[in-house]
Protein backbone atom coordinates (compact mmCIF):
# COMPACT_ATOMS: atom_id res chain seq x y z
CA UNK A 1 0.00 0.00 0.00
CA UNK A 2 0.92 3.86 -0.09
CA UNK A 3 2.20 5.29 2.64
CA UNK A 4 1.22 9.11 3.22
CA UNK A 5 3.52 11.98 2.34
CA UNK A 6 3.58 15.37 3.36
CA UNK A 7 1.18 14.46 5.84
CA UNK A 8 1.85 14.75 9.09
CA UNK A 9 0.00 12.60 11.81
CA UNK A 10 -3.67 13.53 12.07
CA UNK A 11 -7.06 12.12 14.15
CA UNK A 12 -9.47 9.86 12.29
CA UNK A 13 -12.54 9.22 12.88
CA UNK A 14 -14.73 5.75 11.23
CA UNK A 15 -18.13 5.52 11.81
CA UNK A 16 -19.87 2.20 10.26
CA UNK A 17 -22.09 -0.42 11.93
CA UNK A 18 -19.70 -3.22 9.73
CA UNK A 19 -17.27 -4.36 11.65
CA UNK A 20 -15.60 -6.00 8.53
CA UNK A 21 -15.56 -2.44 7.10
CA UNK A 22 -14.24 -0.67 10.33
CA UNK A 23 -11.32 -3.18 9.63
CA UNK A 24 -10.38 -2.52 6.09
CA UNK A 25 -10.58 1.08 6.54
CA UNK A 26 -8.17 0.57 9.98
CA UNK A 27 -5.49 -1.53 8.53
CA UNK A 28 -5.96 1.19 5.02
CA UNK A 29 -5.59 3.84 7.24
CA UNK A 30 -4.07 3.39 10.48
CA UNK A 31 -0.27 4.69 9.05
CA UNK A 32 -2.06 8.12 8.43
CA UNK A 33 -2.97 9.34 11.87
CA UNK A 34 -4.78 8.42 15.13
CA UNK A 35 -7.79 6.13 13.86
CA UNK A 36 -10.74 5.88 16.35
CA UNK A 37 -13.99 3.99 15.76
CA UNK A 38 -17.34 3.24 16.13
CA UNK A 39 -20.17 0.90 15.09
CA UNK A 40 -22.87 3.34 16.45
CA UNK A 41 -24.20 6.66 14.67
CA UNK A 42 -25.14 8.16 17.78
CA UNK A 43 -21.71 7.23 19.66
CA UNK A 44 -20.16 8.13 16.79
CA UNK A 45 -21.69 11.83 16.86
CA UNK A 46 -20.71 12.07 19.99
CA UNK A 47 -17.17 10.92 19.67
CA UNK A 48 -16.97 13.81 17.06
CA UNK A 49 -17.70 16.14 19.26
CA UNK A 50 -15.39 15.23 21.78
CA UNK A 51 -12.13 14.21 20.08
CA UNK A 52 -12.97 16.80 16.90
CA UNK A 53 -10.70 14.67 14.46
CA UNK A 54 -9.08 15.73 11.35
CA UNK A 55 -11.34 13.45 9.30
CA UNK A 56 -14.88 11.66 9.41
CA UNK A 57 -15.04 8.59 7.40
CA UNK A 58 -18.89 8.33 7.90
CA UNK A 59 -20.89 5.38 6.56
CA UNK A 60 -24.64 6.46 4.69
CA UNK A 61 -27.02 3.97 6.34
CA UNK A 62 -26.66 3.30 9.96
CA UNK A 63 -29.62 2.29 12.21
CA UNK A 64 -31.17 4.70 14.46
CA UNK A 65 -29.47 8.38 13.02
CA UNK A 66 -28.39 7.89 9.37
CA UNK A 67 -24.67 8.98 8.20
CA UNK A 68 -26.66 12.03 6.43
CA UNK A 69 -28.08 13.42 9.99
CA UNK A 70 -24.79 12.90 11.69
CA UNK A 71 -22.80 14.93 8.56
CA UNK A 72 -25.53 17.99 9.34
CA UNK A 73 -25.47 18.07 13.07
CA UNK A 74 -21.92 18.30 12.62
CA UNK A 75 -22.11 20.68 10.19
CA UNK A 76 -24.63 22.91 11.49
CA UNK A 77 -22.21 23.80 14.80
CA UNK A 78 -19.58 25.67 14.43
CA UNK A 79 -17.47 23.66 17.02
CA UNK A 80 -17.54 20.77 14.78
CA UNK A 81 -17.80 22.51 11.12
CA UNK A 82 -14.44 22.09 10.25
CA UNK A 83 -14.53 18.43 10.64
CA UNK A 84 -13.49 16.78 7.20
CA UNK A 85 -16.35 14.29 6.33
CA UNK A 86 -15.96 11.60 3.88
CA UNK A 87 -18.75 9.02 2.89
CA UNK A 88 -18.29 5.47 2.83
CA UNK A 89 -21.00 3.51 1.33
CA UNK A 90 -22.57 0.66 -0.34
CA UNK A 91 -25.21 3.03 -2.26
CA UNK A 92 -24.39 4.18 -5.63
CA UNK A 93 -27.48 6.62 -6.29
CA UNK A 94 -26.68 10.02 -7.89
CA UNK A 95 -29.52 11.37 -6.02
CA UNK A 96 -27.90 9.92 -2.39
CA UNK A 97 -24.38 11.67 -3.51
CA UNK A 98 -25.51 15.27 -4.16
CA UNK A 99 -27.57 14.91 -1.18
CA UNK A 100 -24.05 13.91 0.61
CA UNK A 101 -22.48 16.74 -0.78
CA UNK A 102 -25.75 19.50 -0.12
CA UNK A 103 -24.81 18.49 3.47
CA UNK A 104 -20.85 19.34 3.62
CA UNK A 105 -19.21 15.96 2.75
CA UNK A 106 -16.16 16.42 0.56
CA UNK A 107 -16.22 13.16 -1.02
CA UNK A 108 -18.41 9.82 -1.46
CA UNK A 109 -16.51 6.30 -1.85
CA UNK A 110 -18.49 3.43 -2.92
CA UNK A 111 -18.19 0.00 -1.05
CA UNK A 112 -15.81 -2.28 -1.47
CA UNK A 113 -13.43 0.22 -0.73
CA UNK A 114 -10.13 -0.52 -2.87
CA UNK A 115 -7.44 0.65 -0.54
CA UNK A 116 -5.21 2.49 -2.60
CA UNK A 117 -8.12 4.63 -3.85
CA UNK A 118 -8.81 5.58 -0.42
CA UNK A 119 -5.52 6.29 0.72
CA UNK A 120 -5.14 8.65 -2.34
CA UNK A 121 -8.24 10.60 -1.44
CA UNK A 122 -7.86 10.10 1.96
CA UNK A 123 -4.23 11.76 1.70
CA UNK A 124 -5.80 14.28 -0.50
CA UNK A 125 -8.15 15.68 2.00
CA UNK A 126 -5.62 15.12 5.10
CA UNK A 127 -3.23 18.11 3.49
CA UNK A 128 -6.00 19.98 1.98
CA UNK A 129 -7.16 19.99 5.78
CA UNK A 130 -3.57 20.68 7.07
CA UNK A 131 -3.30 23.62 4.87
CA UNK A 132 -6.85 25.37 5.82
CA UNK A 133 -5.72 24.75 9.15
CA UNK A 134 -2.63 26.65 9.10
CA UNK A 135 -3.87 29.48 7.27
CA UNK A 136 -6.70 29.52 9.69
CA UNK A 137 -4.16 29.87 12.58
CA UNK A 138 -2.40 32.69 10.51
CA UNK A 139 -4.98 34.94 10.23
CA UNK A 140 -6.02 34.39 13.93
CA UNK A 141 -2.27 35.52 15.02
CA UNK A 142 -0.60 38.39 15.58
CA UNK A 143 2.42 38.78 13.22
CA UNK A 144 5.17 40.29 15.23
CA UNK A 145 4.79 38.26 18.77
CA UNK A 146 2.77 35.32 17.32
CA UNK A 147 0.14 35.35 20.11
CA UNK A 148 -3.91 35.43 19.17
CA UNK A 149 -4.50 38.54 17.47
CA UNK A 150 -7.81 40.70 18.95
CA UNK A 151 -10.00 38.88 16.61
CA UNK A 152 -9.28 35.66 18.53
CA UNK A 153 -9.27 36.87 21.42
CA UNK A 154 -12.56 38.10 21.29
CA UNK A 155 -14.13 34.85 19.99
CA UNK A 156 -12.14 33.26 22.98
CA UNK A 157 -13.43 35.35 25.08
CA UNK A 158 -17.39 35.06 24.09
CA UNK A 159 -16.89 31.19 24.38
CA UNK A 160 -15.04 31.09 27.70
CA UNK A 161 -17.82 33.43 29.32
CA UNK A 162 -20.39 30.83 28.07
CA UNK A 163 -18.36 27.81 29.45
CA UNK A 164 -17.89 29.53 32.59
CA UNK A 165 -21.64 30.32 33.13
CA UNK A 166 -22.42 26.69 31.99
CA UNK A 167 -19.62 25.17 34.65
CA UNK A 168 -20.41 27.80 37.51
CA UNK A 169 -16.94 28.53 37.14
CA UNK A 170 -14.47 32.04 37.39
CA UNK A 171 -12.30 33.12 34.78
CA UNK A 172 -10.17 36.16 34.96
CA UNK A 173 -8.48 38.48 32.93
CA UNK A 174 -5.21 40.50 33.11
CA UNK A 175 -5.05 43.29 31.19
CA UNK A 176 -1.14 44.19 30.56
CA UNK A 177 -0.02 47.11 29.34
CA UNK A 178 3.92 48.09 28.89
CA UNK A 179 5.07 51.15 30.54
CA UNK A 180 6.14 54.69 28.88
CA UNK A 181 6.82 52.91 25.94
CA UNK A 182 6.97 55.68 23.83
CA UNK A 183 10.18 56.51 25.92
CA UNK A 184 11.58 53.30 25.50
CA UNK A 185 10.91 53.66 21.69
CA UNK A 186 12.58 56.57 21.38
CA UNK A 187 15.84 55.62 22.76
CA UNK A 188 16.05 52.33 21.57
CA UNK A 189 14.10 52.93 18.04
CA UNK A 190 11.10 50.52 16.80
CA UNK A 191 13.50 47.85 16.14
CA UNK A 192 14.12 47.89 19.91
CA UNK A 193 10.27 48.46 20.90
CA UNK A 194 9.52 44.88 18.79
CA UNK A 195 12.27 43.19 21.19
CA UNK A 196 10.80 44.28 24.22
CA UNK A 197 7.09 43.59 22.69
CA UNK A 198 8.02 40.40 21.34
CA UNK A 199 10.08 39.43 25.34
CA UNK A 200 6.78 40.55 26.84
CA UNK A 201 4.90 38.32 24.65
CA UNK A 202 7.05 35.07 25.56
CA UNK A 203 6.76 35.53 28.72
CA UNK A 204 2.74 35.69 28.64
CA UNK A 205 3.05 32.53 26.65
CA UNK A 206 4.79 30.60 29.10
CA UNK A 207 2.22 31.23 32.04
CA UNK A 208 -0.79 30.27 29.84
CA UNK A 209 -0.11 26.68 28.85
CA UNK A 210 -3.51 25.27 30.27
CA UNK A 211 -6.29 24.55 27.37
CA UNK A 212 -8.63 27.42 28.32
CA UNK A 213 -5.80 29.85 28.77
CA UNK A 214 -5.35 32.45 26.70
CA UNK A 215 -2.51 35.32 25.94
CA UNK A 216 -3.15 38.14 22.77
CA UNK A 217 -1.57 41.18 21.51
CA UNK A 218 -4.88 43.24 22.27
CA UNK A 219 -3.78 46.44 20.54
CA UNK A 220 -0.16 48.48 20.54
CA UNK A 221 1.69 47.78 23.51
CA UNK A 222 -1.41 46.37 25.65
CA UNK A 223 -1.70 42.66 25.73
CA UNK A 224 -4.79 40.36 27.48
CA UNK A 225 -4.23 37.40 29.44
CA UNK A 226 -7.58 35.32 29.65
CA UNK A 227 -7.42 32.41 32.64
CA UNK A 228 -9.96 29.78 32.51
CA UNK A 229 -10.81 28.30 36.06
CA UNK A 230 -8.84 31.46 37.48
CA UNK A 231 -10.61 32.96 40.53
CA UNK A 232 -9.55 36.71 42.20
CA UNK A 233 -6.48 35.56 44.46
CA UNK A 234 -5.19 33.08 41.89
CA UNK A 235 -5.18 35.94 39.56
CA UNK A 236 -3.49 38.39 41.30
CA UNK A 237 -0.68 36.22 42.17
CA UNK A 238 0.06 35.14 38.64
CA UNK A 239 0.33 38.94 37.63
CA UNK A 240 2.56 39.04 40.12
CA UNK A 241 4.90 36.65 39.23
CA UNK A 242 4.45 37.71 35.14
CA UNK A 243 5.05 41.11 36.33
CA UNK A 244 8.41 40.32 38.35
CA UNK A 245 9.74 37.92 35.41
CA UNK A 246 8.81 40.61 32.91
CA UNK A 247 11.05 43.23 34.80
CA UNK A 248 13.57 40.99 35.18
CA UNK A 249 13.91 40.00 31.17
CA UNK A 250 17.23 41.45 29.60
CA UNK A 251 16.67 42.47 26.22
CA UNK A 252 18.79 42.51 23.79
CA UNK A 253 18.85 45.82 21.58
CA UNK A 254 21.16 46.54 18.67
CA UNK A 255 23.51 49.76 19.16
CA UNK A 256 22.79 49.38 23.04
CA UNK A 257 26.14 48.60 25.07
CA UNK A 258 23.67 47.42 28.07
CA UNK A 259 20.81 45.13 27.82
CA UNK A 260 17.38 47.14 28.21
CA UNK A 261 14.28 46.61 30.09
CA UNK A 262 10.78 47.30 30.61
CA UNK A 263 8.22 47.12 33.21
CA UNK A 264 4.23 46.53 32.87
CA UNK A 265 1.40 47.64 34.67
CA UNK A 266 -1.19 44.55 34.92
CA UNK A 267 -5.19 45.33 35.86
CA UNK A 268 -6.68 41.82 36.74
CA UNK A 269 -10.32 41.34 36.92
CA UNK A 270 -12.61 38.38 38.04
CA UNK A 271 -15.55 37.09 36.90
CA UNK A 272 -17.61 34.45 38.93
CA UNK A 273 -20.86 32.62 38.01
CA UNK A 274 -21.12 31.42 41.32
CA UNK A 275 -21.50 35.02 43.06
CA UNK A 276 -23.28 37.11 40.92
CA UNK A 277 -26.86 37.68 42.02
CA UNK A 278 -29.70 37.40 39.19
CA UNK A 279 -31.52 39.87 40.94
CA UNK A 280 -29.42 42.66 41.03
CA UNK A 281 -28.98 44.69 38.23
CA UNK A 282 -27.87 43.75 34.53
CA UNK A 283 -26.18 40.33 34.04
CA UNK A 284 -22.76 41.11 33.64
CA UNK A 285 -21.12 40.45 29.63
CA UNK A 286 -17.83 39.67 28.65
CA UNK A 287 -17.52 43.65 27.58
CA UNK A 288 -18.10 44.18 31.51
CA UNK A 289 -15.31 41.76 32.23
CA UNK A 290 -12.58 44.08 29.94
CA UNK A 291 -14.01 46.98 31.34
CA UNK A 292 -13.57 46.22 35.10
CA UNK A 293 -9.66 45.23 33.98
CA UNK A 294 -9.08 48.12 32.06
CA UNK A 295 -10.05 50.18 35.15
CA UNK A 296 -7.50 48.16 37.51
CA UNK A 297 -5.09 49.01 34.91
CA UNK A 298 -5.74 52.73 34.63
CA UNK A 299 -5.54 52.66 38.41
CA UNK A 300 -2.04 50.95 38.43
CA UNK A 301 -0.76 53.43 35.94
CA UNK A 302 -2.45 56.31 38.23
CA UNK A 303 -0.63 54.77 41.07
CA UNK A 304 2.98 54.84 39.89
CA UNK A 305 3.59 52.23 37.31
CA UNK A 306 5.26 48.63 37.49
CA UNK A 307 2.36 46.88 39.66
CA UNK A 308 -0.52 45.04 39.66
CA UNK A 309 -4.54 46.35 40.36
CA UNK A 310 -7.32 44.25 41.08
CA UNK A 311 -10.75 45.19 39.96
CA UNK A 312 -14.01 43.83 41.50
CA UNK A 313 -16.80 43.48 38.74
CA UNK A 314 -20.22 44.23 39.25
CA UNK A 315 -23.15 43.67 37.26
CA UNK A 316 -23.27 47.24 36.86
CA UNK A 317 -20.25 48.18 35.35
CA UNK A 318 -19.88 49.85 32.31
CA UNK A 319 -20.33 47.33 28.99
CA UNK A 320 -17.92 48.92 27.14
CA UNK A 321 -13.96 50.21 27.59
CA UNK A 322 -13.55 54.13 28.47
CA UNK A 323 -12.27 55.72 25.09
CA UNK A 324 -10.55 58.60 27.02
CA UNK A 325 -8.24 58.93 30.06
CA UNK A 326 -7.37 61.44 32.51
CA UNK A 327 -4.68 59.30 34.32
CA UNK A 328 -1.18 59.14 32.98
CA UNK A 329 -0.92 56.91 29.85
CA UNK A 330 2.35 54.53 28.95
Amino acid sequence: MNEPTAVARRSILLVDDDPGTIQVLYRTLSSYGDVHFSTSAAEGLQMARDLQPDLLLLDFEMPGLSGLEVCRQLKADPCTAGIVVMFVTSHHETDLEVQAFEVGAVDFIAKPVRPVVLQARVGTQLRLKALADALHQAALKDGLTGLANRGAFDAHLAWEWRRAQRAASPMSLLMVDVDLFKRFNDTYGHLGGDAALQQVAAQLQRVTQRGGDLAARFGGEEFVVLLADTGDQAAQQLAERLRAAIAAVAIDVAGSTEPARVTVSIGVATFDPASVEPSVGAAPKPATLLAAADRALYAAKAAGRNRVVFEPLEASSPARLPTARAAPTG
